[in-house]
Parts: structure tokens; sequence; C-alpha cells
């Protein structure tokens, strides 16, 4: 926050515009967040999308609130300046118009722009791999009569474990692996760790396509917030099927299973997780365009060497 003398801006926005795409975005953000906030308020847990919530640490009360993106301004209201005058990394020019201020953004994070920019960049360079039939969730629970939802597993422990040791298990993405039971962690192909995510990731991959909710968060006030949800759209529809091909019986939750186990299930997996890769593809773009436009063509590019070694492998 404070005056800038100089402006930067691609574009300002009138009020007439930008208060009702705010409050559409809110409006949309709260429709999102219903099932979620009702059951925090009693308690109850949902073995599906709570992990939305609890692992990628989404908060409604920050998803709702809009962002107009880098290079966008904010002219006044009838009453008075933008709301977001006061809110972290904003800045208002003498006019009254109000836009990130990306020179202090880039102070606090500049390191993060990077690592996301050359991560997503990295990722975005590989081909679709549609081969792992999300056996992740089931080397989760590989041998281990505790797991993590209180849900039955529709083939019982016995099956569970056969599928999983009659299929080669091919997991690229650190944070699935790192759950994998001490059982199940030798019989993956590769042994993905946060060093190796960036050589690693791979853009067919459930759980790299429903990062770019995490991105996007990471990203915050710079992302404008059409992306923002977008981003958290796509994670909830993957986070579906990743739940509805693991062993757990979602009957409860009127889910049918995706029976990867069996030539038909493993056809319908690929048939959405290539559709989910294509919907990612367009979203991590359009976050890579975000932080190229923090860091400037020059950074940008030099990022991009930077990372030019990891790439299409």
């Amino acid at each position: 926050m404070g005056i800038k003398q100089v402006r930067a801006l691609t574009t300002t926005l009138p009020s007439v515009t930008w208060i009702p795409l705010a409050r559409a975005h809110a409006e949309r953000a709260d429709e999102m967040t219903a099932g979620h906030r009702a059951r925090r308020a009693t308690g109850e847990k949902h073995a599906i999308e709570d992990f939305l919530y609890d692992y990628y640490g989404t908060r409604p009360s920050v998803l709702r609130r809009w962002h107009p993106g880098v290079g966008a301004g904010l002219a006044p209201a009838p009453g008075g300046l933008a709301e977001h005058s006061a809110w972290k990394f904003y800045m208002t020019y003498p006019d009254g118009v109000v836009a990130l201020d990306q020179d202090a953004y880039l102070h606090a994070r500049g390191e993060s722009v990077r690592y996301i920019h050359g991560l997503l960049t990295a990722t975005a360079s590989r081909p679709v791999f549609s081969g792992c039939f999300g056996l992740h969730e089931w080397a989760m629970v590989y041998r281990d009569p505790e797991h993590r939802h209180a849900l039955p597993l529709r083939l019982g422990l016995a099956e569970t474990d056969r599928v999983v040791e009659q299929h080669p298990i091919r997991c690229t993405h650190f944070d699935a692996f790192r759950f994998f039971t001490p059982e199940a962690v030798g019989l993956n192909r590769l042994q993905p760790t946060r060093a190796t995510q960036v050589d690693l990731d791979q853009p067919g991959c459930l759980h790299a396509a429903m990062d770019v909710h995490k991105w996007a968060t990471k990203l915050g006030a710079a992302v404008p917030g059409a992306l923002a949800l977008d981003c958290f759209a796509l994670a909830i529809d993957i986070r579906l099927l990743d739940m509805q091909a693991s062993p757990y019986d979602l009957s409860s939750y009127g889910h049918p299973p995706v029976k990867i186990e069996t030539p038909e299930g493993k056809a319908e997996y690929v048939a959405r997780q290539r559709e989910f890769a294509r919907r990612a593809a367009g979203l991590r773009a359009r976050l890579i365009r975000v932080c190229e436009e923090l860091l400037g063509p020059e950074n940008a590019a030099q990022n991009r060497e930077a990372v030019a070694p990891f790439n299409h492998r």
C-alpha cells in the first residue's frame, strides 16, 4: 500500500465493470464452498472434499476475494476507493486507481514466483502419461489395516493388495508418493523427492493437475479471480475421480467406482484423465503468463533457461 507516481498498468477497470465482477466472483466461490462451510459448522467430515481444504489449505473467505490480476487497475467507485486499497500488496495511484504493487509483491514472493514458473514450465513441456490408473491411492493402503478414510475397501484387504501387486506402480508425483505405505514404496518404479519435483511432474498426473489450484493460491493477489476459481473447479472435479478410482467404497456418497482393476475401468479412467490434462494445460499456461508478467520478459527468459535441462524428460 502507499502512493506511487509512475503507472505501469495495461488496463484500468471502471467501477461499473469491476464491482459486478467482484460480486459475481464471491457468489460463485460461495456456491463452490457451500457444502464444506455447512459441514464445518457441524463438524461433519467428508472423505472426498475435505482434501481440498485440509491438504491445500483452501480458505473459503480467501477464495471469495476477487483480484483483478497483474497490470489491472481499479478506478474509484462512487463511494470511494476500491476496498483493495487496504489489502496486502496493493497500492493507490494519485488519481485513486488501486492496483497490485508488483515491486512489493516480488520483494516478498519473488522466489516463490520463480519456482512456480519453473515448475509449471517444465511440467508443461512434457507429454501426457496416462498409464498410472490412479494406483497411488491403492499404494497408500497397501498391506496396512489402518486407512486415512473411515470408509470400507470395496474389494477388501487381500484383494486390494493383490491389485497393487498385479500392476506396475509408476507414480511421478512426490506429494502422492510420500503417502505410500512402507511396503509400497519399493514397488514404485520411481522414487520421487521434493528436490526432483521439477524433473518429474508430468501433465497427465491427477495430482499435478490438481496442483494448479495450489499454485494459483500461492500466487494469491497476482492471479485474476476467474482464473483462481477455474483452478479450484478443476481440483474439485479431479478429486472426485481420484477417489472414485481408489480402493474405497464411495457408495455412502452416492458415487459409483471407477474399477481400474478391469479393462473397462482403465479405459474410463484414462479418458477422464486426458480430459483433465487438457483442462489443466490451459490453466497452467495462464498461470505461467501471470508469473511472466510479474517477472518481466528478461527474468522470465532466464528462468525458462534455468529449467530447460528438465524439459521434455
